[in-house]
This record gives structure tokens, C-alpha cells and sequence, in this order.
């Protein structure tokens, strides 16, 4: 229904037009506040991750410049020595030892350890949706066994009297390992670290390796066999390259890893027999408790710190440079 307005009347007045509004005025204390409700939140739990990682390496720095042995952890009243016990350590030739051994054991674990699981992660993706699942359930399920429960099973698996290897070996007419102590010397009992360490670390990078495998188109795989290259040539040219940047941050987290290896080590050998086993982690423990020359044990262990700082920082400029030259 239309509205007849009469022409003598006199016009309405419009109502007055507002002020155009100024920048930022618009913005109420309520949308201030709910831009830093998340910081806030979230500070919590990065005061208390900060102080969970920053306070023991500040206390093991301050404690490594001091002289800090037992008198000194019950008094507190330990004196600054500044790098005297930097220099002890590395004047030890025993230390300098440890540290080719962990170099090689770190070494001898992740070309193991990457090898195994590329070859793994391979194999998952080439099976059938049964069998798929099936490997994918052991690898979680060992991945997922605690350490102390691993290293007990390999101690028992070797055990000179009961364990199922001299069994095994003995039946099969090797009759010299009948009740052979493979923790009684050095090359053995380095070797099995290294089997279990490997044993523990290839389900996650296998499981990993094979996330990434997912992401290769098909077609690539179809048009390098189409132009007749081989398994070798197509992992090389087409899957690698792919799946490179997965690749190199599992490497890197297993030098990690396996560089700070400890739990096994001291649960099995207690980093005997001798040195055979010793790595950094293991002989910054042995100096602090067996000797209590904490302040000692403190300095190999930023020792430890700046030795894998420095190889991850070499690594990633290495790959840094390669990355520049392929654009």
C-alpha cells in the first residue's frame, strides 16, 4: 500500500549524517582484550617450558666454572675456578677417547638406522592393505615398548648361561659360543648397543619415511617406468628428491638421538667392560657420581651441548649450500 504525501505539506527534516569515524575508534576494550586472551593462555606453558630447559643448562654452565665436588653440594659455598675444569678435560686423553667412540657410535647408528628404515618404509608401501597394517602394528608396537623394558629383553636375549643366542648358535654346531659372555668384551658388547638402538629407533623413522612415500604422486612412478629406468634409478631421480626434506629431519633427529644416547648404555654395561661402551652422556655420569667431581661432569656434559650444536650446525650449512645450488 503506497503512502500519498501531500505537496502543500511542509519536507521532513533529514536526520543530521554521522561524522565519518575516525581510525581506530571503532575498536571496543572487548577486541583489545580478546587479541592478548591467547598469549595469555598461552604463557604458562612457555614459562614453563622456558624454565624446565633453561634452568638446568644455566645451573650445569655456572656449576662446570665452579669447583663443585661433594663438600661443595652439601656446604653451597663453591668457588668460581673459571675454565679450570674445561681445561682438565681437555687435556684428558681418556676424554678425547670417549669422544671418537661416541663419533662412531653416533656414526655406525644412523647409517643403520636410515638404511634399514628407508628400506622399511619401501616395503610397507608395496604391500597389500593386510600386510600393511599388520607391519605398521609391530613397528608401533615397538616403537612404543619403554626403554628399560627393550634393554632387559636384548640383556636376556644375550645372557651368557640362558640367553636364546648362544642357544641358537650352540644348535647350529658353533659350539664356542656355549656360554659365551658377550658383555665381557668390548666389540660384543658395543655391537649389541648398536643392534638396540637401531631395534628402538627404526619404527619411527620407517613409520615416518613411509608418511612421506604417501605424498609421491603415482604418475611420476608410471612415467619413470615408461621411459625404462629402474627401481634404484627411479628412488634415486624420483622418490628422494620428493620425500628430501622428511628425509633429512629424520637424519638429524637420529644423530640427536642416538649422539645422547644414555638410558641403554648405563642400564646394560654401565659403559664397560673398561671404556668398550663409554660414550660422552655416559662419561659425564661416571665422572660426577663415581668421582664427585660434579663441577667436571658438568663441563663434559657443555662439552656434549656444543659438540652436537656445532655437527647439526655444519649439517644444515651443508644443506643449506646444496639446497642454493639446485635453484
Amino acid at each position: 500500500m503506497s503512502v500519498i504525501r501531500d505537496p502543500g505539506a511542509p519536507p521532513r527534516p533529514r536526520p543530521p549524517s554521522r561524522p565519518p569515524a575516525r581510525p581506530g575508534h571503532g575498536k571496543t576494550p572487548r577486541a583489545g582484550r580478546e587479541g592478548v586472551w591467547p598469549y595469555l593462555l598461552a604463557a604458562p606453558t612457555v614459562l614453563g617450558m622456558l624454565y624446565l630447559l633453561l634452568y638446568p643448562l644455566a645451573r650445569a654452565v655456572l656449576i662446570s666454572l665452579q669447583d663443585f665436588r661433594l663438600r661443595q653440594l652439601i656446604a653451597g659455598d663453591a668457588p668460581f675456578v673459571g675454565l679450570r675444569n674445561y681445561r682438565t678435560l681437555l687435556t684428558d686423553e681418556r676424554f678425547w677417547q670417549v669422544v671418537r667412540r661416541t663419533f662412531l657410535f653416533m656414526a655406525a647408528n644412523v647409517v643403520l638406522i636410515m638404511l634399514l628404515a628407508t628400506l622399511v618404509a619401501l616395503l610397507v608401501e608395496r604391500l597389500g592393505r593386510l600386510w600393511r597394517t599388520a607391519v605398521l602394528s609391530a613397528l608401533v608396537l615397538a616403537w612404543a615398548m619403554p626403554v628399560i623394558a627393550a634393554t632387559t629383553v636384548f640383556q636376556w636375549l644375550f645372557h651368557s648361561e640362558f640367553g636364546i643366542v648362544n642357544w641358537t648358535l650352540r644348535h647350529l654346531g658353533l659350539t664356542s659360543f656355549d656360554r659365551y659372555p658377550w658383555f665381557a668384551h668390548g666389540p660384543a658388547a658395543f655391537t649389541i648397543l648398536v643392534l638396540l638402538i637401531v631395534w628402538q629407533s627404526v619404527p619411527f623413522a620407517a613409520i615416518t619415511l613411509y608418511s612421506a612415500l604417501t605424498t609421491v604422486p603415482a604418475e611420476l612412478y608410471e612415467s619413470a617406468r615408461l621411459d625404462g629406468a629402474s627401481a634404484s634409478r627411479v628412488f634415486r631421480a624420483v622418490t628422494l628428491p620428493l620425500i628430501r626434506p622428511i628425509f633429512l629431519l629424520v637424519l638429524s633427529l637420529e644423530v640427536i638421538w642416538t649422539f645422547k644416547a644414555f638410558v641403554q648404555i648405563w642400564v646394560m654395561t654401565n659403559g664397560g667392560p673398561g671404556d668398550a661402551t663409554t660414550v660422552l652422556p655416559v662419561y659425564a655420569v661416571q665422572t660426577a657420581l663415581s668421582s664427585q667431581r660434579y663441577d667436571l661432569g658438568s663441563a663434559a656434559s657443555m662439552v656434549t651441548v656444543l659438540l652436537m650444536a656445532a655437527l647439526l650446525v655444519l649439517y644444515f650449512r651443508q644443506l643449506a649450500r646444496q639446497e642454493g645450488d639446485t635453484r
